[in-house]
């Protein structure tokens, strides 16, 4: 039995193009005309709104803001992001022999409404997020501490190299998707413990009593 954490955005959720188009309108809502790309996404060390605002011009001191206007089109949109394809399958299967639950610089109520309308909600066991106190190394350890049991081992499954040096700095096991927000050949370059391309081999690699 393992304690699984996973990431929300670009992990079980297909939130690219939201990203891109909530960013642009509050570019424009701040003064400032950028169009992000994905590729602003991939350059980020750290996978925040904060960084994300940063990484597009916005200023140091308006950073904060865009992030919260960006999470808020996020709550206010009136159907949760799509999940991507199996992974409803995977955190239903998985729930049955493991502990699940989120770790995401996204909002609580932004997952609550995904995992409701994906109808997985019964198989996550708690939600940390950004409106949390807490970095995200200080969300895993949290996690970590509140849901593992001396036999757990504990993985951390995201898209981003912040992902995987939060998990390395925690002391649990990083798993990285190919599908998400920053490209393969990054994610490789940070060496993760385990690097997955499909649902698919999500559930291979829990199967097999992941190392």
């Amino acid at each position: 039995m393992a304690l699984i954490l996973f990431d929300f955005d670009g992990v079980l959720a297909d939130t690219l193009d939201n990203m891109l188009h909530f960013a642009e309108a509050v570019c424009v809502e701040l003064g400032f005309n950028r169009i992000p790309t994905p590729a602003d996404l991939d350059a980020l060390e750290t996978m925040s709104f904060v960084e994300y605002g940063k990484q597009l011009g916005i200023p140091p001191h308006l950073a904060g803001e865009f992030a919260a206007r960006c999470l808020q089109r996020f709550i206010e949109k009136p159907r949760p992001p799509k999940i991507f394809a199996g992974m409803a399958q995977v955190i239903e299967q998985l729930s049955v022999r493991h502990t699940l639950a989120i770790v995401t610089g996204n909002t609580t109520r932004a997952v609550e409404n995904f995992l409701s309308e994906n109808d997985i909600r019964q198989f996550v066991t708690a939600v940390f997020a950004v409106d949390q106190p807490g970095s995200k190394v200080e969300k895993i350890l949290k996690a970590k501490s509140q849901l593992a049991t001396d036999n757990n081992a504990v993985y951390y499954v995201g898209d981003a190299v912040s992902d995987i040096h939060a998990a390395r700095q925690a002391e649990v096991k990083s798993v990285a998707v190919g599908w998400g927000h920053q490209s393969l050949g990054k994610l490789v370059n940070a060496q993760p413990d385990h690097i997955v391309h499909t649902s698919r081999e999500i559930m291979e690699l829990f199967e097999k009593g992941a190392g």
